[in-house]
């Protein structure tokens, strides 16, 4: 017979806690706490200034973070914390240098994500902004006549792969298809 904690027991609340960090390792690949603490480390800031980036309340990172509350509950917050995830891998994040790291805080936290369904001229992420480093990578390797015509020969067989190489020539070329994500 399994063990029944009584309701606002400290027992009660330790089973609570465990089930809400599994939850959000499933849901979210790795507990809340972990994912913020890289990012308290990567950009050199409180958890409180982190909280006011994400556009969440100081008391509300911290019960996401200890597994008292188990899931973001608003999806621009998610988005938010991807992008700034996003910026740590950028090489002027990266390195600490403090004019990227203050100006990529407040990037994200002026952002107005949103979360979509992919249009049908643009499959992009629905979560985020559009990955401009993707983009760049791209355009690095080759140039935009050879984009498109890899686009076109992919078209058929993976035409989300097609319309990504398709909209880094155009964005190469001065174009840029809709953005998805970023309001």
């Amino acid at each position: 017979m399994p063990v029944r904690a009584r309701k606002g027991s400290p027992v009660d609340e330790q089973l609570a806690v465990a089930r809400n960090l599994a939850l959000q390792r499933e849901w979210y690949g790795e507990s809340l706490g972990d994912r913020v603490r890289r990012l308290v480390v990567a950009f050199d800031c409180s958890q409180a200034q982190l909280a006011e980036v994400l556009g969440v309340s100081a008391p509300m990172l911290s019960q996401l973070m200890s597994g008292r509350r188990a899931k973001i509950g608003n999806p621009a917050v998610l988005a938010r914390m991807v992008m700034l995830e996003r910026r740590v891998l950028t090489p002027e994040v990266a390195s600490g240098d403090p004019e990227a790291i203050r100006a990529a805080l407040e990037q994200v936290r002026d952002s107005r994500p949103t979360v979509s369904r992919p249009t049908e001229e643009w499959q992009g992420l629905p979560i985020g902004e559009r990955d401009d480093q993707l983009v760049e990578a791209l355009r690095a390797v080759a140039p935009p006549d050879e984009l498109a015509t890899a686009a076109d020969l992919l078209r058929e067989q993976c035409p989300r792969l097609a319309r990504v190489l398709q909209h880094a020539a155009s964005a190469e070329q001065g174009g840029s298809a809709p953005d998805v994500a970023t309001r």
